[in-house]
């Protein structure tokens, strides 16, 4: 198996066998065993010469199947992480819902954009390495991405807690209709809850330091819009501060383990 595929079926095992430390019921930790097992068949399968043309492409299901079974494992938000979020929130921000009234329409619109179209910088990273004649890279590529990603999710088995725009009062922005739309899209197309490391974050600078040494010019236009996405779930209240600095940080320790594993 391939160095990505090794970590999405630890990552599904390590769901199975966490449900049982987690007050959840019984349905649910049969469900997550059940699938754990049938995550490995089929990254084991993804070998087979029938599921070849695919396999560069299935570590996508792996993340977005990662990220909302993780939601099987929330039992009820911690209030004292809660606060501690916040608290480093308001020593860096001041009254967050308030912060950046005064910024301008157009790069509040521009912020909001970006982070409802991060999800999109997933596959199109793996899609540069294929255009670019460079798909021997793509192990590494998933194994630097899928791994920041996954590695994002599995702390809410023990660290519970609500997104900023769940617990404050509404942010006050200059551009609301854009803001609205995001909103929007996050109440009705995420878990809901904080993941802590940020996903967001973790995933899309992942894929600017996965591709920046082989395609420089797409790394760097990469690397550009996930500095805003870093922005955005701040500003937006998508995420605390904490969170982004934890994705950030999650995103470059998989980027040196792929470099000093010579994956």
């Amino acid at each position: 198996m391939r160095y990505s595929e090794w970590i999405a079926a630890a990552y599904f095992a390590y769901l199975a066998a966490a449900s049982w430390l987690r007050r959840v019921s019984f349905r649910r930790r049969v469900s997550l065993l059940a699938v754990a097992i049938l995550s490995l068949l089929v990254i084991r399968a993804a070998g087979n010469e029938l599921l070849s043309p695919v396999r560069d492409w299935m570590p996508l299901a792996y993340i977005l199947g990662g990220y909302y079974l993780s939601l099987a494992l929330f039992v009820e938000p911690s209030p004292t992480v809660e606060a501690w979020l916040i608290g480093w929130d308001r020593r860096l921000l001041g009254d967050p819902a308030t912060r950046f009234a005064r910024w301008p329409r157009a790069v509040l619109a521009y912020l909001d954009i970006v982070y409802m179209l991060c999800f999109l910088l997933v596959p199109a990273g793996c899609a540069v390495l294929v255009a670019t004649g460079q798909r021997a890279l793509i192990d590494r590529y998933w194994t630097i991405v899928a791994g920041a990603e996954l590695a994002s999710f599995a702390p809410l088995a023990f660290i519970q807690t609500r997104p900023p725009w769940v617990i404050e009062r509404k942010a006050v922005l200059a551009d609301r209709a854009v803001h609205r739309l995001a909103s929007r899209m996050v109440q009705h197309l995420t878990i809901c809850v904080n993941t802590f490391p940020s996903g967001h974050v973790a995933g899309s600078l992942a894929v600017a330091l996965a591709v920046i040494g082989p395609a420089p010019a797409a790394g760097a236009i990469l690397l550009a819009l996930a500095a805003s996405i870093a922005v955005a779930c701040v500003v937006g209240r998508y995420h605390y501060v904490i969170d982004v600095v934890a994705g950030a940080a999650v995103a470059i320790v998989m980027f040196l383990f792929a470099v000093y594993a010579a994956v």
